[in-house]
């Protein structure tokens, strides 16, 4: 008899495990260098985690000297940035304090990337909605 509980114990487990959902793939990267080394890697990421995870939700916040990965005249990754911009799960948010000390305007900005009031509060949003934290920095 113990046996038979036992092996409906683990049936029951095993079954209850195996319709369990999947933790949802959010992350949002804190983007504040100017250093396209760290820009690269920040796109390397995004194409990275696309892969493990088509689904996943990715926003990248940039505030402080990080804006000229998404200003048209200043990109060296406007084609990436362009193309990951357009998917409806990756998102490029601007600060807009950031903005106003870097003398950036909207009309500046790559198509699709958008801003935010304050970058610095954006992050602590998402973070308080269960989103991970990446820094991004050498």
């Amino acid at each position: 008899m113990k046996k038979i509980l036992f092996v409906l114990f683990l049936l029951i487990v095993c079954g209850i495990s195996s319709f369990a959902q999947k933790a949802p793939y959010n992350v949002v990267f804190d983007l504040t260098s100017a250093d396209t080394v760290v820009h690269k890697m920040v796109l390397r990421w995004i194409n990275e985690i696309k892969h493990a995870d088509p689904n996943a939700k990715i926003e990248v916040v940039l505030y402080a000297k990080s804006l000229d990965l998404v200003t048209a005249d200043k990109s060296t990754y406007t084609d990436s940035i362009t193309k990951y911009a357009k998917m409806n799960n990756v998102a490029f948010k601007v600060c807009e304090v950031a903005m106003k000390n870097n003398q950036v305007n909207k009309s500046q900005l790559l198509p699709g990337v958008q801003t935010v009031p304050d970058g610095i509060y954006e992050i602590i949003s998402k973070q308080h909605e269960g989103w991970g934290y990446i820094k991004a920095a050498k």
